[in-house]
């Protein structure tokens, strides 16, 4: 979920308190623009032009207060000639090589993120602009040590009781149940058009960001090799590096990627009745409630499109981040990364009438090594990467082992998981 930017572009943006008094340009619209366009939002015809004809001004020499500028010294090109990119996430570049080690061949997109992160790991790691290595921006604050697991707390949190499902309850209501009930019956092998058909497929796909194809990925390789996982499920990790809520809310490239994968796997977006969404957005700001609030909306937003792209979806599983507290970058720090189970959780209670069911899938969360008094979960410092953020290779087998022991044993997913005992 890492988002990418021109380091000088944005130091630039960041400084635009005047306007030159040659040349009027609204520097702070831009600015914000440039936001939003590395959040995946799609930018109007006129909106475009306005962040193009920043680049411009910013690559001849100008800055906001009309004052010169050097340009940047030239970055060296990748081994495959193309420009690359400044800032690279290693854990997810470790989740693609894993992949290809794997067997899978990488879309292009992500073999060239792949290509990339080799060269800079050859040449000592990211660089600046101006060639010095890069450094972490803007350290997060430490994180609240009073937080508790949504599945234990007894009190509040900023007014909101516990339990996954709300009044303390950790499982679903009789009227959801009951639902879930008949979405189940739903459930069949489907063929390549999405009839029911005996030698067809039941495929479950991931939906998320980076931190979600690495768990998901690595999950993949567990249950493939499972001799409990039923014969005719395929599973598909859809998710992908970079890939926001607010990216899959607003950004039709990640629906296409995903539309690509099913192809490789040889199947079809009509054959996919599962899904498991984990979502987050980048570098939140806005505090208790709105950030959640975004983050909620966004979430109703996928949910929505992934409908319209998988006309058979019936389950949708949802899980919010693993703990956040070791970040060392503003990427998705604590409080943020436990206030998303309040926005998966208001998604799951508000969820319409129609459509596919909602459910709460493993609750990853847990304020580090304190861990839980119900199933003894921690997140140790050894379980995330170098930024603290993403998962490391034992954060990643501890995600897939949760998500396999669930889809296993879940009365919800276990009929269409696993082979009929």
């Amino acid at each position: 979920m890492r988002m990418r930017s021109p380091l000088l572009f944005l130091i630039f943006l960041a400084a635009a308190a005047l306007i030159a008094a040659d040349a009027p340009f609204d520097w702070p619209r831009a600015r914000e623009l440039f936001q939003r366009s590395q959040s995946g939002a799609q930018l109007t015809p006129d909106e475009q032009k306005i962040v193009d004809e920043a680049k411009r001004r910013v690559a001849a020499g100008e800055n906001p207060n009309g004052s010169p500028q050097p340009p940047p010294a030239p970055a060296a090109p990748s081994a495959a000639g193309s420009t690359p990119v400044p800032n690279i996430d290693m854990e997810k570049a470790r989740a693609l090589f894993q992949r290809a080690q794997s067997g899978e061949k990488l879309s292009p997109e992500d073999q060239k993120y792949l290509d990339e992160a080799k060269r800079q790991h050859n040449q000592g790691g990211p660089r600046t602009p101006g060639g010095q290595p890069q450094q972490n921006q803007n350290p997060p604050p430490p994180p609240p040590q009073n937080l508790v697991p949504l599945t234990e707390l007894t009190g509040k949190y900023q007014d909101q009781d516990g339990g996954l499902y709300g009044g303390g309850k950790n499982d679903p209501s009789p009227e959801l149940s009951a639902r879930a009930q008949q979405t189940l019956a739903q459930i069949r092998p489907l063929d390549a058009n999405g009839k029911p058909s005996a030698d067809g497929r039941i495929v479950l796909v991931s939906l998320g960001m980076s931190n979600t194809t690495m768990e998901f990925s690595t999950f993949k390789q567990l249950a493939d090799n499972d001799t409990h996982k039923a014969a005719n499920l395929v599973i598909v990790d859809c998710a992908q590096g970079g890939k926001t809520a607010a990216a899959w809310a607003g950004n039709d490239q990640p629906w296409e990627v995903a539309v690509d994968r099913l192809q490789k796997a040889g199947v079809s977006p009509a054959q996919v009745q599962v899904m498991w969404l984990k979502e987050a957005n980048a570098g939140p700001s806005t505090g208790w409630p709105a950030a959640t609030d975004q983050l909620r909306d966004d979430i109703r937003t996928d949910i929505k499109r992934a409908r319209e792209k998988y006309p058979n979806l019936r389950l949708i599983f949802l899980s919010s981040r693993i703990y956040g507290g070791y970040a060392t970058t503003r990427l998705n720090p604590e409080p943020y990364a436990y206030e998303g189970a309040f926005a998966v959780r208001s998604v799951i209670r508000e969820q319409p009438a129609d459509g596919p069911t909602l459910l709460w899938g493993p609750y990853l969360w847990t304020n580090g090594e304190k861990g839980r008094t119900l199933d003894g979960l921690k997140w140790v410092r050894d379980d995330c990467g170098t930024d603290g953020t993403h998962p490391s290779k034992s954060g990643q087998e501890k995600v897939a082992h949760l998500l396999l022991d669930f889809f296993t044993n879940n009365p919800h997913a276990k009929p269409w998981f696993a082979k009929p005992s």
